[in-house]
């Protein structure tokens, strides 16, 4: 692990973790530094981002330009676009188990190849999603709270429900 990881994945773990979120009243610059943090550790870190308190995410992990990590998620591996706001408690997951052989117990076949999830620029993903691996949510996309997301999702599409699916899209007018 390069030492810059290294230094980035200690001073978020021991403090910048810990800090109140950054809607807090109290301010005493733990937006900064879990941003500096993100910029140690993440892949790729854009600017002006959010990383929220109590978030978990891999190095793998790429952050664009005006997004954010919200309180208490999990991403194991995603690369996420620009202007994408995240609530609280949404988990990505990149790798799964293996499944495939009845004959050897799950927990003995090991893991699938790690698949990335992409998120394009402009989305919202609301509080408690998960986001299962090698997903697609397009830009201008919506996740509705609560939603298992299980396959890609269109530009500008809502997606809601378990599993996910597209109830509307935002570039098109609905009569009546």
């Amino acid at each position: 692990m390069k030492f810059r990881v290294f230094l980035g994945k200690l001073l978020y773990g021991m403090i910048g973790k810990h800090l109140p979120p950054s809607f807090s009243p109290v301010k005493i610059g733990q937006k900064a530094f879990r941003k500096m943090c993100g910029k140690l550790i993440l892949k790729k870190c854009g600017k002006h981002v959010n990383i929220e308190k109590g978030a978990v995410f891999s190095s793998k992990c790429e952050l664009g330009d005006y997004s954010g990590i919200g309180v208490n998620a999990y991403i194991s591996g995603a690369i996420i676009g620009k202007h994408v706001m995240m609530g609280p408690y949404c988990t990505i997951y990149s790798i799964n188990h293996k499944h495939d052989d009845i004959t050897i117990p799950m927990d003995s076949q090991g893991a699938e190849e790690e698949r990335m999830v992409i998120i394009g620029d402009d989305v919202w993903i609301g509080s408690h999603v998960i986001i299962l691996p090698g997903v697609k949510i397009g830009n201008g996309a919506i996740i509705g709270a609560g939603t298992v997301v299980t396959k890609d999702v269109p530009d500008f599409a809502v997606c809601c429900g378990n599993p996910g699916k597209i109830v509307k899209y935002r570039n098109q007018k609905i009569d009546g």
